[in-house]
């Protein structure tokens, strides 16, 4: 039986390249090289399967020029690289990998709220720099975590995650997402209330975000959001670039129409708009909410089980398209 062809456009690690070479010969980008729309095409042709992070952006341009290609599995969850209308028409199935990597993403919204919260890279910073000599006892006053409000705008199931493990902080939770939770939902969730948009931008101490990209959800996090929400409050995007009006964010820091942020994703990126840098009110890590070891090795092995469901079914677990 003749192998299928398939494109790995990320690193791949050694055991996922085993277990595919015996099903697929397989072409992987091991030097992590960063493909132009032109490249990603060169490289497509003859292929059949594509597995693929976010760093290749499969788009109609791509999609049309790529004639063998049937299969995408993206290894993440989000798939706002891939052209999901042009897959449609050309009759190619895509897969993500949703649940694997929930509870570490949920950790990683944690680290980054109380890293933001109590200006923890800000100090490190200054105390790498040589500046502390004494105790001060108004240095670097951040603000406090337990017994504040959480806010959390997209509660799927990694907002559910981030709520849960808000109980041992005694916080009381506000949600907004397109539909209500069922209430046993809500009350795993640390007993979360379900609000307006505006109520919770206006509520909250520390908001998290954790919605998909969309047209419908790009830059819902602007100008005039910021200025609805406290002074004192602090925004967390563990979810997607683009959902944050990254200019309109880096205004709000400026003047302190909002206190602080937390932020792994960006618009653009890995390009970003380099006046963050100027920011001391801002914590800035460079998309890597999922990056455990175990979570990686286990986002990828999902998109081998939808690569040999394939092959060896006709069929995929986790379809998107």
């Amino acid at each position: 039986m003749i192998k299928p062809h398939l494109l790995i456009t990320c690193i791949a690690f050694p055991e996922i390249l085993a277990q595919l070479s015996q099903h697929f010969q397989v072409q992987s980008n091991q030097e992590d090289a960063s493909f132009t729309e032109a490249q990603l095409i060169e490289q497509l042709q003859g292929k059949q399967a594509a597995f693929t992070a976010g760093n290749a952006r499969f788009s109609r341009r791509v999609i049309e020029q790529a004639p063998d290609l049937r299969l995408i599995c993206a290894m993440t969850v989000g798939y706002d690289n891939i052209d999901i209308a042009a897959c449609r028409e050309r009759g190619i199935l895509v897969t993500n990998a949703p649940e694997v990597l929930n509870q570490t993403t949920a950790d990683f919204a944690w680290a980054l709220l109380l890293a933001t919260a109590r200006r923890v890279t800000e100090a490190e910073h200054w105390l790498r720099a040589g500046h502390w000599s004494k105790w001060q006892l108004t240095g670097f006053l951040g603000a406090d975590v337990h017994g504040k409000t959480l806010g959390i705008l997209g509660m799927g199931r990694i907002g559910q995650a981030i709520a849960r493990r808000s109980m041992g902080f005694d916080m009381q939770v506000l949600y907004h997402n397109r539909s209500r939770l069922t209430p046993q939902q809500e009350l795993a969730a640390n007993n979360a209330s379900y609000v307006s948009k505006q109520e919770l931008l206006a509520r909250a101490d520390h908001l998290v975000l954790m919605l998909p990209f969309s047209p419908q959800t790009r830059h819902c996090m602007g100008a005039a959001e910021f200025a609805s929400m406290r002074t004192t409050a602090t925004l967390i995007n563990v979810a997607r670039g683009g959902v944050v009006d990254d200019v309109a964010l880096i205004a709000a820091l400026r003047t302190g129409q909002i206190a602080a942020a937390g932020l792994d994703v960006f618009e653009n990126e890995p390009t970003f708009n380099q006046d963050f840098l100027s920011l001391r009110n801002v914590v800035l890590t460079p998309h890597i909410a999922s990056a455990s070891e175990s979570t990686r090795r286990a986002m990828q092995q999902c998109a081998v089980v939808n690569l040999l469901a394939y092959v060896d079914e006709g069929r995929v677990i986790n379809p998107v398209v």
